[in-house]
C-alpha cells in the first residue's frame, strides 16, 4: 500500500514562523514609526490615530465596563464602610442621648429637691426612695423620712416633675406613699385650658383615667392636668400629666413623674384651710326684726342684759 507523501509535510511549523517574522516586522515598523521625530511623520501618525482608535470603540467596551464594575465595586465598599461607621455614631449618640435624658432628669429632680432632710419650717421635705415593703397597696413605695422630720399623713409627693402620690402611713423614721396609678387612689383634678373638672381614678396602670368629666367634648389629648385642690386632698396647681386617648377610647393621663425612676420624692407641705366662723368687724351682727306691740299691750320685759346695762 503506497503511503501518502503529504501526510508527512508539516505545514504548521512554517507558517507560524512566517506569522511571527511579520508581526515582529510589524511591531519594529510601529516602533520606528512612532519614534522618528519628523513633521510628516507626525502628521501621518495623526491621521493613523483618527482613522483607527474611534473604530476600536467596540474592542475597548468590554474594557471599559469592566473599569466601572471596578469602580462601583470599590464604591460600594467605601459606602458600606461609611454605613457601619455611621451606625456605630448612631448607636453611640443613642447612648449619649439616654444618658443625657436621665441627667436632665436627675438634674431636674435635684433642682426642685433642695435638701435630703430639711428642717420642718421649710416648706417640703425631700427623701430617698428604698423599696416596697409590700402591704396591701399594690403601688406603694417608701420613704426614709417619718414622724421625725416633720411627716403628716395625707401629704402630697413630688418627684421634681409631677405629681407622684400622697403620704399614706406615716413611721418615726419612714413613710408610706401610695401612687396616684394605684387602684385605691381618687384625686380631683382640673384639666387645662378648658378648666373642666375630672376625677384621676388609679387602675394599677400606667395611664389611669379620668373620670366623671363635666364636658369630655371640651377635652382634648395634650391638655394638662393638674390637681384642683378640691377637698382639701392636694394643693391647687400641681402638675399631673397630660391626656391622651387610650386604646379603649377612655381619656386618660400620661403622668409627668418618671415612675420608672423615682429616686427621691419631695414631700409638700400643707394644711387644712382655715374656716372663717367671725363675721368680722366690717360685717355687722344681724339685728333680730322689732316685735309689733299692739295697742293697750304691755311692752316685752326687757332682757337680763338691758336691764343690768
Amino acid at each position: 500500500m503506497a503511503r501518502d507523501r503529504n501526510a508527512d509535510i508539516d505545514f504548521a511549523g512554517p507558517v507560524r514562523r512566517i506569522l511571527i517574522v511579520v508581526l515582529a516586522l510589524a511591531l519594529s515598523a510601529t516602533f520606528l514609526l512612532w519614534r522618528i521625530d519628523s513633521p510628516r511623520v507626525e502628521r501621518f501618525r495623526a491621521a493613523l490615530v483618527d482613522k483607527v482608535v474611534p473604530n476600536m470603540d467596540w474592542a475597548l467596551l468590554p474594557v471599559t465596563k469592566a473599569v466601572g464594575m471596578v469602580e462601583g465595586f470599590r464604591s460600594y465598599a467605601r459606602i458600606h464602610e461609611q454605613n457601619t461607621e455611621l451606625k456605630r455614631e448612631l448607636q453611640q449618640m443613642k447612648a449619649w442621648k439616654e444618658a443625657a435624658v436621665q441627667l436632665e432628669q436627675q438634674n431636674a429632680k435635684l433642682l426642685a429637691q433642695n435638701q435630703v432632710r430639711l428642717d420642718p419650717q421649710l416648706t417640703s421635705v425631700s427623701g430617698v426612695v428604698l423599696a416596697d415593703s409590700g402591704s396591701p397597696f399594690r403601688q406603694s413605695v417608701l420613704l426614709n423620712v417619718g414622724s421625725r422630720d416633720g411627716i403628716v399623713d395625707g401629704w402630697a409627693t413630688m418627684d421634681g416633675l409631677g405629681l407622684v402620690g400622697r403620704i399614706s402611713g406615716v413611721g418615726n423614721s419612714t413613710s408610706r406613699v401610695i401612687l396616684l396609678t394605684d387602684s385605691t387612689s381618687r384625686i380631683p383634678v382640673t384639666v387645662q385650658p378648658s378648666g373642666q373638672k375630672a376625677l384621676l381614678a388609679g387602675d394599677n396602670s400606667a395611664a389611669p383615667p379620668l373620670e366623671f368629666l363635666e364636658n369630655p367634648e371640651q377635652v382634648r389629648p395634650g391638655d394638662r392636668v393638674v390637681s384642683s385642690g378640691d377637698g382639701g386632698v392636694f394643693p391647687a396647681g400641681l402638675l399631673v400629666g397630660q391626656v391622651a386617648q387610650g386604646a379603649d377610647r377612655r381619656l386618660r393621663v400620661r403622668m409627668s413623674a418618671d415612675y420608672e425612676r423615682l429616686d427621691f420624692l419631695r414631700v409638700l407641705r400643707s394644711h387644712p384651710a382655715e374656716r372663717i366662723t367671725d363675721a368680722g368687724v366690717l360685717i355687722p351682727p344681724e339685728v333680730p326684726p322689732a316685735v309689733p306691740v299692739e295697742p293697750g299691750a304691755e311692752a316685752p320685759a326687757a332682757s337680763e342684759t338691758e336691764a343690768g346695762g
